[in-house]
C-alpha cells in the first residue's frame, strides 16, 4: 500500500473517519412496497399429480417391491383399449410411478405452459432418459388445473462396472420446463366490492403498517388506505379494472422505510449455528463457562489357563472411567451494540454448541435484550 506523504496523511485520515461515521448515521434503507407487502388473493396455487415415466433403460421400478407400478399401467392399458390377462406377472424395468409437483401463477389462463417437478416414489435407480406420459395436475380443491408431459430432464450421472459405482447428484428426479398446459384458471376478481383491496406484509409490524398507510395516503393525496391491523391494510381502489391495475402498480412502487425488526438470535441445534442481528444487546452480567468430559477406555485382555490345566481361555474386560472438567473463572460479558456482543461472547472460548446454552442462559437471567429462536 502506497504511503502518503505527512502533509496529506492528516486529512485524508480524518476524511475517513468522517465518512465511516456518516455510513454509520445513515438511516434504514427504503425499499419498494412490493418487496414489503403483496395484494390479498395475487399468489400461487400448488398443483399435484400422479403418473408413469416410461423409456427407461432398465433403471425403472421393480414390480415386486412396488406392486402399485404395475397396477398403475394396468389401469392405463385398460382404458386405452388392451387388456391384460388377470394374474400377469409384468416385469417392468422401464418404467417408474412418479409424482408430479407444480406451482399455478396466479392469473394464468388456459393454454399457458408451466414447469414442473417429477420424483419417483417407487425404487427407480434413475429416470435419465424417460417420458412422462399425460398426467392431470389437480389442487387442493380436486380439480384438475394443467396436464403435465413430456421428456424427463435429470441433471445427475451415474456409471456401474463390475460392482463397482459412481454418481453424481440424485437421479430418482427430474425437471420438465414447460411441461405442463394449464387447463383451466382460479377465479380471481380483484376489487369485486367496489373497488376494495387488501394489502398484506409480509412481516407482521404496527410500525410498517403505520408508514405505509402514511406513505400511500401522501402518494395520492387523500385517505385511501387504512390499516386494519398490523398485517392487513384495505385499499379504496377505482372500480374500473384498467385504472384498478394502474392503481396497484403505482402503490408497488412507492418506497417504504420499514421498522427496524426486532433483536433476535437463532439457533440451529442441527447445524450448531448462531445468528444474531443488528439491534441484538447486552446488559451486563458474569458467565463461568467450562467444559466437562467423560472418557470411558475398555481394555480387552485373554486369559489363558497353563498347559494341562483345567479350563478355558476367556476375554476379561478392563474398564477405566475419567471425568475432567476444564477450570472455569467468572467474566463479564456487556454489549451496546452488535459488535460488542460479538467480542464479549468469543472473550469465553466457547464452541458453538457450548455458546447456544450460554445464550439461553442470559435470556433466562435477563442479560439478553433479544428473542431466542431456536430452529
Amino acid at each position: 500500500m502506497p504511503t502518503l506523504p505527512p502533509p496529506l496523511a492528516r486529512p485524508f485520515l480524518l476524511y475517513c473517519l468522517l465518512m465511516a461515521s456518516w455510513l454509520i448515521a445513515l438511516p434504514a434503507q427504503a425499499e419498494r412496497l412490493k418487496e414489503l407487502a403483496s395484494f390479498a388473493g395475487v399468489r400461487d396455487n400448488q398443483l399435484v399429480g400422479y403418473g408413469l415415466v416410461v423409456g427407461l433403460d432398465g433403471t425403472g421400478d421393480q414390480t415386486m417391491q412396488a406392486p402399485f407400478t404395475g397396477q398403475s399401467l394396468t389401469n392405463m392399458l385398460s382404458q386405452l383399449g388392451v387388456t391384460i390377462p388377470p394374474g400377469t406377472n409384468m416385469q417392468l424395468r422401464n418404467v417408474a410411478a412418479v409424482m408430479i409437483t407444480a406451482d399455478l401463477p396466479p392469473f394464468s389462463r388456459p393454454g399457458q405452459r408451466l414447469d414442473i417437478n417429477v420424483s419417483s416414489i417407487g425404487n427407480a435407480r434413475s429416470l435419465r432418459g424417460g417420458t412422462l406420459l399425460m398426467t392431470p395436475l389437480k389442487g387442493a380443491d380436486g380439480d384438475t388445473y394443467a396436464l403435465a408431459q413430456g421428456n424427463v430432464l435429470v441433471a445427475g450421472a451415474s456409471a456401474q462396472a463390475g460392482g463397482s459405482s459412481v454418481q453424481v447428484n440424485q437421479q430418482a428426479g427430474g425437471r420438465i420446463s414447460g411441461g405442463a398446459l394449464v387447463e383451466r384458471e382460479v377465479p380471481l376478481d380483484l376489487g369485486a366490492r367496489g373497488g376494495l383491496l387488501e394489502l398484506e406484509l409480509h412481516d407482521a409490524d404496527f410500525g410498517t403498517a403505520q408508514r405505509v398507510v402514511s406513505v400511500i395516503n401522501n402518494e395520492f393525496g387523500r385517505p385511501v388506505a387504512a390499516a386494519q391491523n398490523s398485517r392487513v391494510i384495505r385499499l379504496d381502489g377505482p372500480s374500473d379494472p384498467n385504472s384498478r391495475v394502474n392503481f396497484m402498480a403505482r402503490i408497488e412502487n412507492l418506497n417504504v422505510t420499514p421498522s427496524a425488526a426486532p433483536a433476535r438470535v437463532v439457533l440451529n441445534s442441527r447445524t450448531g449455528s448462531v445468528v444474531m442481528n443488528g439491534a441484538v444487546t447486552l446488559s451486563r452480567a458474569a458467565v463461568a463457562h467450562g467444559n466437562l468430559s467423560i472418557v470411558i477406555d475398555t481394555q480387552y485382555q485373554v486369559s489363558q489357563p497353563q498347559a494341562f490345566g483345567e479350563g478355558s481361555t476367556v476375554v476379561v474386560p478392563d474398564s477405566e472411567v475419567a471425568i475432567q472438567q476444564q477450570d472455569a473463572y467468572l467474566r463479564v460479558v456487556e454489549g451496546a451494540d452488535l459488535s460488542e456482543v460479538v467480542n464479549a461472547l468469543n472473550a469465553l472460548g466457547a464452541s458453538p454448541q457450548d455458546l447456544m446454552a450460554i445464550l439461553e442462559a442470559l435470556k433466562a437471567a435477563g442479560s439478553l435484550r433479544a428473542e431466542l429462536e431456536i430452529i
